[in-house]
């Protein structure tokens, strides 16, 4: 599932080619990427209407439209957003956006989790409540997560995937998040002094900052808009590196699983004193 670094570049990217833009015409392909809203519906109430602007929250992106409405895209395992010139070129399209300059929008999805949700502003503001702070506002200070954390005891890696916690992190970033604050992935989320706490928050805005800037950890099937895949993967420090040596000390990165999702650290940088290190 993209994380906050891909959902992000692909909003940078589509605020520079579409913002401005009218959509002339919807089609739902996969009526249940609109569910619960009746397909036709939704083309009818999407066509017509400007972009006006493109924003994220977590890992959801939102496109406001000028009629009062705004398209919340969720892409989940498979989901894309690609601008084509022509359908034909684009395979597994779910929804399709044709723009007043002849561009497509298209919304491919080859395993059809993803959803396009159009609803009004205000619902879409309510319906994210709940997610936690964005990790690269200018208030996620130290003392917000350490606040969000509480007495937790909880592995640091299971709260971080919590969007309630953090909005936007994922596997990817927690795992790079944890090696470069040097907190094991097993460490109760409580335990953490105020040192650790400030070593994380900024491990946390520097990852998803690096992430950024190399387009995305894309692999599979995850692609920008213009269907190319980011080079973050290549400059990661221990995700999907199993038994490869630590960019710091050489020791042989460990996999283990924590929360269910497979969790990669360095055991001698993220030591956890005490315990043993298997979940």
């Amino acid at each position: 599932m993209p994380e906050l670094p891909e959902v992000e570049y692909v909003a940078r990217q589509l605020r520079a080619a579409v913002l401005g833009r009218r959509i002339t015409h919807a089609a739902v392909l996969w009526a249940r990427t609109v569910t619960p809203m009746d397909a036709r519906e939704f083309e009818a109430r999407v066509s017509g209407q400007r972009i006006t602007s493109i924003n994220r929250r977590g890992k959801h992106l939102i496109v406001v439209l000028d009629g009062g409405d705004a398209l919340a895209i969720h892409r989940r395992m498979s989901g894309n957003l690609i601008l084509e010139r022509a359908r034909e070129e684009a395979l597994y399209v779910r929804v399709a956006f044709t723009l007043d300059d002849g561009q497509l929008l298209l919304f491919t999805d080859p395993r059809k989790f993803g959803r396009v949700t159009l609803t009004s502003n205000g619902e879409i503001e309510r319906s994210l409540a709940e997610l936690g702070p964005e990790p690269l506002a200018p208030d996620f200070t130290a003392a917000v997560l350490a606040e969000r954390l509480g007495a937790s005891r909880r592995a640091i890696k299971a709260a971080l995937l919590d969007q309630r916690i953090v909005a936007g992190l994922g596997n990817i970033y927690a795992d790079e998040s944890l090696f470069h604050a040097r907190i094991h992935p097993l460490r109760p989320a409580g335990s953490l002094n105020r040192r650790e706490v400030t070593a994380l928050r900024e491990a946390i805005v520097a990852t998803l900052l690096n992430g950024i800037e190399h387009g995305g950890t894309t692999f599979g099937r995850h692609r920008d808009i213009y269907n190319e895949a980011g080079s973050n993967l290549e400059h990661v420090q221990v995700y999907r590196r199993t038994g490869k040596p630590c960019p710091r000390c050489g020791t042989p990165i460990t996999r283990i699983t924590v929360a269910q999702r497979g969790t990669h650290f360095c055991p001698k940088c993220q030591r956890l004193r005490g315990a043993s290190s298997r979940p």
